[in-house]
């Protein structure tokens, strides 16, 4: 009785939360932390732990799909998790290279249009993994609906380290001016297509750190990060839908100061300058209101910005 209640509870806290979100992601990344200590606490083997994960991320890509997110990226083996023991990493492996071929067969992959993409140096995987991403890659290299990138044998320093080797050896060679070297330079050579930059970042296990992952697509762009206790197999809907808020209430945040900001620009203009600022604006409609000031969308700030010379 006590816990058919407390479902119901649980039921109607999620539809609440799932009624206040208005903005979502368009690129979620998520650190899968806890699957060992999750499996140690049930009293079962570490396999399982990682088995019990592997269900909770099939779970998550529904969530994705009810919320219209574009592109997720799993941690799934970092370079640091090369220092567990052989027989830990032959089942990891084992799973990946399972999971990956099975996500590739799956229906719901081809019919959503689902593309499954590695990041990492795959070179250090064993074969058997080198193999499954293969074939996933190649299964679903036709599709552009959603992105699926799974990182492994991953590291952010050594990504941008490799990067940047990379570009100063073509630099060395002559086939590329320094001088041109610019932001989309750098993404070009990070991976082999480019990531979209991250807008929310979701770790579970309750650490409170992004461990080197995505450093220049998370960090750059200031992504929302939402750290929650739940080990990654019993990562819910709900919590799911927490991290959503997080990033609904970063942004909100964001836009608000963009807001205050340009009254503050506004305030501090001239005759001409505060005319030629009205001017930007008129042109992209009618204002918002927010806190009792006029607030701007992105666009009216961006060139309202670019008039006064800021």
């Amino acid at each position: 009785m006590i816990g058919a209640l407390r479902h119901r509870l649980r039921r109607a806290y999620e539809h609440h939360l799932a009624r206040t979100i208005e903005r979502t992601p368009d690129h979620i990344a998520v650190i899968q932390d806890g699957n060992r200590r999750y499996a140690k606490e049930q009293g079962a083997e570490t396999t399982d732990g990682h088995r019990a994960g592997a269900d909770t991320t099939e779970a998550l890509l529904t969530w994705c799909d009810q919320f219209d997110i574009e592109e997720l990226t799993l941690y799934a083996f970092s370079t640091e998790n090369f220092e567990r023991p052989p027989a830990e990493r032959a089942a990891i492996f084992d799973l990946i290279a399972e999971k990956l071929r099975e996500f590739a067969d799956a229906d719901r992959v081809h019919e959503e249009g689902v593309r499954i993409r590695a990041i990492g140096d795959r070179e250090r995987l064993p074969e058997r993994v080198r193999d499954a991403i293969a074939y996933a890659e190649r299964r679903t290299a036709g599709y552009d609906q959603f992105t699926l990138n799974v990182a492994l044998a991953y590291g952010g320093r050594d990504t941008l380290l490799s990067a940047a080797q990379d570009i100063a050896h073509t630099a060395a060679e002559g086939e590329l001016d320094p001088a041109d070297i610019d932001v989309e330079t750098i993404e070009e050579y990070l991976y082999e297509e480019p990531l979209q930059d991250v807008d929310l970042i979701i770790r579970t296990g309750g650490d409170h750190r992004t461990s080197n992952f995505l450093p220049w697509h998370a960090n750059g762009n200031e992504a929302a990060v939402y750290f929650c206790t739940p080990y990654w197999p019993a990562f819910s809907r709900v919590d799911f839908l927490r991290g959503l808020r997080t990033y609904q209430h970063r942004e909100e945040s964001w836009r608000q100061t963009r807001a205050k900001r340009a009254v503050a620009l506004l305030r501090a203009l001239g005759d001409v300058e505060l005319q030629r600022a009205r001017r930007v604006l008129s042109r992209h409609g009618d204002t918002l209101q927010s806190d009792g000031e006029h607030t701007h969308t992105p666009e009216q700030l961006s060139e309202l910005e670019e008039t006064t010379g800021d």
